[in-house]
C-alpha cells in the first residue's frame, strides 16, 4: 500500500537530512528500500507532497539538514547563536589593517588563510580563535579590539533546491548541439559541474576552485544546464553561452564557506562576467553584504534564489540584499511554490517545479526549488547584458526584463511574485519531462 502524504513528508524531512558525509550537496530525495515501499513512485510524488505541505513546517526541511550537517562534521563545523552553520573557531575579516592584525596576534589569534580578492580591491583574512575561546567570544573580542573593522563568522551557505533521485533506467532523450547558441557570458557560484554531460557539448566552460580537480555535484550540474545547456530537446535560458563556474564546495565538509564564496565573486569580477547566478542561501553576513555591494557597484548583476524555507520564514541571503536580483519559483500552473520564501526583496518569478535538468547518475532528472528558477532569470539577463558596463547599464537590463514580465498575484510588484513571471517558455518539453521520470 502506498504511504500517505504525511508519511511521505516525514520521509522527505529525513531524506533532506541525509547529506553526504564528505560533501555539502543536496541529497537524493530517496528512501531506504523498505518492503512494500517502492522508491520510484515516491520520487515522483515529491512535488505533490511539497505542494500540500504545511507552510509552517517547511522551514524544518533546511533545519533538519543543518542539524545533520553539524552532527556529522562537528570537528570542523558548529552553529552560530542563531543556529546557522559556521566553520568552527574561524572569524573572517575584511581588509584588516596591519595594526588590527597585530592586535589580533597579541590576543592569541592565529592568522589563517589570506585571500587577496583581485578584481574587488579587498582582502579576506581568516583568523583562528585562541585555544579554549569559543567562536562567539572570538568574534566579540575582535570587534571590540577593532570597532572600525569588519568581522563576522565564516558562515556556510547551502543550496536552495531539491534534486530527486533519477530513474534507474536510461532515457532515450539525447541532447546535442541543435539549439542556436547565444553570445553571452554568465557566472555560476555553486557546486561543481559535470562537464561531460551532453548538454554542455560545445559550451565553453571555465572552472574555478578545487585545487585537486573538479568535483561535480548534482545541484551545480542541474543549475548549469538551466543556464547554458543546449540540445535538440533541451536548452537553458542562454544556450551555448560561455560559462564561468566556481565550485565553492569541492567535496569538503566546510564547502560553501563565506571565504570561498567571496573568492568566487572576485574571480567573476576579474573575468568581467556580466551576470552571476548564486542559488545558495544562508544568514546575513556583513562581509558578504560588503562584497555583493562592491560587485554590483562595478556593473555586475548578481541573481540569487530566495530560498525554500516557506512563506513565513525570515529572508535568506544573499537574495535579500537590495543589490541582488532575488528570484522565486512557480509551478506549471504559475502558482508560487508553497516552500518559496516571500518578502519585499522578491524581484522576479520563474519556473521552479517539474523542471527537467541535467543529472549525474542519469541523463536527466526532475528538479524543484527556487534554485532552479534563478538560473532562468540569470540567463535571460545575460542575453541582454553582454559585457560589464556601468551600474546604469545593469539597472537598465533589469528594468527591461521587468517590463516584459507577466504580472501575477496582486497587481503590480508584490512580495510573492515580484515584478512578475519571466522564462515561462523555457519549461522543458513534455517528452523530456516524461523521459526524466
Amino acid at each position: 500500500m502506498f504511504p500517505t502524504k504525511s508519511i511521505l513528508l516525514a520521509f522527505l524531512l529525513l531524506a533532506t537530512g541525509g547529506v553526504a558525509r564528505a560533501q555539502v550537496t543536496l541529497p537524493q530525495v530517496q528512501v531506504p528500500n523498505l518492503p512494500g515501499l517502492p522508491t520510484e513512485p515516491l520520487n515522483r510524488t515529491v512535488n505533490d507532497v511539497l505542494d500540500q505541505a504545511d507552510p509552517q513546517r517547511l522551514r524544518e526541511l533546511r533545519q533538519v539538514r543543518i542539524r545533520h550537517l553539524l552532527r556529522t562534521n562537528r570537528t570542523v563545523l558548529e552553529a552560530d547563536p542563531r543556529g546557522a552553520p559556521i566553520v568552527r573557531s574561524e572569524v573572517v575579516a575584511l581588509s584588516p589593517t596591519p595594526a588590527a592584525l597585530d592586535r589580533a596576534r597579541a590576543a592569541g589569534f592565529g592568522i589563517g588563510r589570506t585571500r587577496t580578492l583581485e578584481g574587488l580591491d579587498v582582502s579576506i583574512v581568516v583568523l583562528q580563535a585562541p585555544q579554549g575561546m569559543s567562536t562567539r567570544r572570538a568574534l566579540e573580542r575582535l570587534r571590540r579590539e577593532d570597532p572600525e573593522g569588519t568581522y563576522d563568522y565564516n558562515h556556510v551557505y547551502l543550496e536552495s533546491g531539491v534534486v530527486p533521485a533519477a530513474a534507474a533506467e536510461e532515457t532515450s532523450v539525447v541532447a546535442s548541439n541543435g539549439s542556436p547558441a547565444v553570445t553571452a557570458r554568465v557566472g555560476l557560484i555553486d557546486g561543481g559541474v559535470q562537464r561531460s554531460h551532453p548538454v554542455f557539448n560545445g559550451v565553453n566552460v571555465h572552472e574555478h576552485g578545487c585545487t585537486g580537480g573538479a568535483v561535480p555535484s548534482a545541484h551545480g550540474t542541474a543549475v548549469a544546464s538551466l543556464l547554458v545547456g543546449q540540445g535538440d530537446v533541451f536548452h537553458g535560458a542562454a544556450p551555448g553561452a560561455e560559462l564561468f563556474a566556481a565550485d565553492v564546495y569541492c567535496g569538503l565538509a566546510t564547502g560553501g564557506a563565506l571565504d570561498s564564496v567571496a573568492e568566487a565573486f572576485a574571480w567573476m569580477s576579474r573575468e568581467k562576467v556580466p551576470v552571476i547566478n548564486i542559488s545558495l542561501v544562508g544568514p546575513a553576513n556583513v562581509l558578504l553584504e560588503r562584497i555583493v555591494r562592491v560587485v554590483t557597484a562595478r556593473g555586475h548583476i548578481v541573481v540569487a534564489a530566495v530560498g525554500n524555507d516557506g512563506p513565513s520564514a525570515p529572508p535568506l541571503f544573499p537574495a535579500a540584499y537590495p543589490e541582488v536580483v532575488a528570484v522565486t519559483g512557480v509551478d506549471a500552473k504559475q502558482r508560487v511554490l508553497v516552500e518559496a520564501c516571500r518578502g519585499k526583496h522578491v524581484d522576479f518569478s520563474a519556473p521552479g517545479a517539474n523542471m527537467s535538468a541535467a543529472g549525474i547518475e542519469a541523463p536527466f532528472g526532475v528538479v524543484r526549488g527556487t534554485s532552479f528558477a534563478a538560473p532562468l532569470v540569470a540567463g535571460l539577463l545575460a542575453r541582454q547584458l553582454l559585457a560589464v558596463g556601468g551600474k546604469e547599464q545593469a539597472e537598465a537590463a533589469i528594468a527591461d526584463l521587468a517590463a516584459r514580465a507577466t504580472d501575477l498575484g496582486a497587481r503590480g510588484v508584490d512580495k510573492i511574485y515580484g515584478n512578475g513571471l519571466v522564462g515561462n517558455d523555457l519549461r522543458p518539453p513534455e517528452q523530456l519531462s516524461l523521459a526524466a521520470h
